[in-house]
């Protein structure tokens, strides 16, 4: 069919077919090994090599235009009037996505490190699943919003350490070398 995405793309692939994974799975991957084929091309044939709907293709270059990672240039059809988007990757743009999708993560990791520091938590130990701070605790007379059973103090230094762990993780990805595209979920 075509060629694979490390050959047509470089060191990016990876990167690339990961960030295409996230943004719509395999056939957000097969429109973007069929973009970075062609090079600069219409949302037509790119749907038709990357054998997808042409609104799934296009839904995908919408979401990598949104952040930059495409560019599109239009130009009208001379004999139906229409307007033709010509699609182009823009493979250097990579690295800046992941730097500030990093950013983002670690400013709510540190927004979550602040909050888990600052509080003292209880826990069900009924449901196991129902988790309210002091102030919330002390509200419902420290009973369960769910079953009532008694809430208990929930130790929350593994937490903290999990999040300062991740915190540290990142700014040192930040701090080093350009990003790799990171598919934890924070």
């Amino acid at each position: 069919m075509y060629r694979g995405l490390s050959e047509i793309m470089g060191n990016h692939h990876d990167d690339l077919a990961r960030l295409a994974s996230f943004f719509g799975g395999e056939e957000a991957i097969n429109v973007v090994k069929a973009l970075a084929q062609a090079g600069t091309t219409t949302d037509d044939v790119i749907a038709t090599q990357a054998n997808v709907r042409l609104n799934t293709a296009r839904k995908v270059l919408y979401k990598l235009y949104d952040h930059a990672l495409v560019t599109c240039q239009r130009s009208r059809d001379e004999k139906t009037g229409w307007f033709i988007y010509h699609w182009k990757l823009q493979p250097d743009q990579l690295d800046a996505f992941v730097r500030s999708r990093k950013k983002k993560a670690l400013e709510t990791l540190r927004t979550r490190l602040e909050f888990e520091k600052g509080h003292s938590f209880f826990m069900c130990k009924e449901c196991l699943n129902v988790r309210v701070t002091f102030e919330d605790a002390m509200e419902s007379a420290f009973r369960c919003s769910g079953c009532n059973g008694q809430m208990v103090s929930d130790d929350n230094r593994k937490t903290i350490q999990l999040l300062e762990d991740l915190s540290h993780k990142l700014e040192s990805e930040l701090s080093d070398r350009p990003a790799a595209f990171v598919t934890e979920k924070v």
